[in-house]
């Protein structure tokens, strides 16, 4: 890797780690069923003409008061050269959540992921297909499933040029092929201060199934993205 890569990659840690600390003071929320804030930052480079690294941070914060209850650093390799259309991305997620007992536990999570992107009339849609090992402390490992569809609006608002977003992602266990959870987003992004700093606000309902049935979270999140 050459000294000019090396210094892009030290420079992406450290503007995720100040970002992550900035944007994720603690605020309302609520763990398991409720309101809650989740918050991320993430920044990418160019390693070549068709490869990219990228860089990810996110907190969740829940339980009534703004309690950390979730957090995950995640590195990734991105590859475009296949077609304007096809992304193909190899990640790594660590992770560590509160369980029940209220035990930070440990995963370990790398994930492959295909995107599609194209255009449906005036809409931009992409899909993302995502297959990722859960490799989690004291219990079993499982693969699982991940499909998210995005669909963003051809329109920009007010002198920020907003832009909004519809997206739903499905969680299905391949295990046991069991579907036992759903993501819907309503967002809006707009560049911040420069066209390579973009920013996230978004809407969440989540959907999980659990032993006494389908559990609700909504939530509002906010991301930060950094591309050198």
């Amino acid at each position: 890797m050459s000294p000019k890569n090396r210094l892009k990659i030290t420079a992406c840690f450290i503007v995720v780690l100040m970002c992550s600390y900035t944007f994720n003071a603690p605020c309302f929320a609520f763990e398991d069923e409720g309101f809650q804030y989740w918050a991320s930052s993430s920044a990418s480079f160019n390693i070549s003409k068709n490869w990219e690294g990228t860089l990810q941070k996110e907190f969740r914060l829940g339980d009534n008061g703004g309690t950390l209850y979730y957090q995950h650093s995640e590195l990734g390799l991105r590859y475009k050269g296949f077609a304007d259309w096809l992304e193909l991305g190899l990640n790594y997620r660590q992770i560590f959540e509160r369980d029940d007992k209220r035990v930070w536990k440990l995963e370990n999570r790398p994930h492959l992921n295909i995107t599609l992107k194209g255009r449906l009339s005036e809409l931009n849609v992409s899909n993302r297909s995502r297959f990722e090992y859960r490799i989690r402390e004291n219990k079993d490992d499982l693969w699982r499933y991940r499909d998210k569809v995005t669909v963003k609006l051809p329109y920009e608002f007010t002198g920020l040029k907003l832009k909004p977003y519809l997206a739903n992602e499905v969680f299905i266990t391949l295990d046991d092929y069991d579907y036992n959870k759903n993501r819907l987003y309503s967002g809006i992004t707009f560049a911040l201060f420069k066209e390579n700093i973009k920013a996230d606000i978004f809407y969440l309902w989540q959907s999980s199934k659990s032993s006494s049935g389908w559990k609700d979270i909504h939530a509002l999140g906010t991301g930060l993205k950094i591309r050198f």
